[in-house]
């Protein structure tokens, strides 16, 4: 799993790799929350990167279910970002987990794990699909590109 941030001219552009569509979809959504830069939990210490997995779970009120479906890998993946950019504004939460109940090119079935926060640094708009091409690479794994909309 890996995501790493490119220059853009005005928005943030993120490049995802993955070994499976799971590691491409785990990490384009961890990716897009390091870009939001989360505050603090409410409730506890720690941030993105320190807290441990059974926290976040204690910290994470509700759980959110995402089910989704698509045309093909690149709009699942947008649709699937874009629906969790949803949860974090109406609810001001920060995912650091999710596990997928199903995962295809075309559906998933999905819950959200994370905090409830106090601010978030950068305010993304939207996930776009400009630049964005879910491909399989040439030893199997799957990689795209990520416009997020400031």
């Amino acid at each position: 799993m890996a995501y790493e941030f490119t220059e853009h001219t005005s928005d943030i552009r993120m490049r995802v790799t993955g070994r499976t569509l799971d590691d491409l979809f785990r990490s384009a959504l961890l990716g897009m929350m390091a870009a939001l830069g989360p505050g603090s939990p409410i409730r506890g210490e720690g941030s993105l990167g320190s807290l441990p997995m059974s926290a976040v779970s204690a910290l994470s009120a509700h759980p959110r279910r995402i089910s989704l479906s698509a045309n093909d890998a690149t709009a699942l993946l947008i649709d699937f970002l874009n629906e969790a950019l949803g949860h974090v504004h109406a609810a001001r939460e920060v995912y650091t987990g999710v596990r997928f109940e199903s995962l295809s090119e075309t559906g998933l079935v999905a819950e959200l794990c994370g905090y409830v926060t106090d601010a978030f640094d950068e305010d993304i708009k939207a996930v776009t699909y400009h630049e964005a091409h879910a491909k399989r690479t040439k030893d199997g794994g799957w990689e795209t590109t990520i416009i997020f909309d400031l």
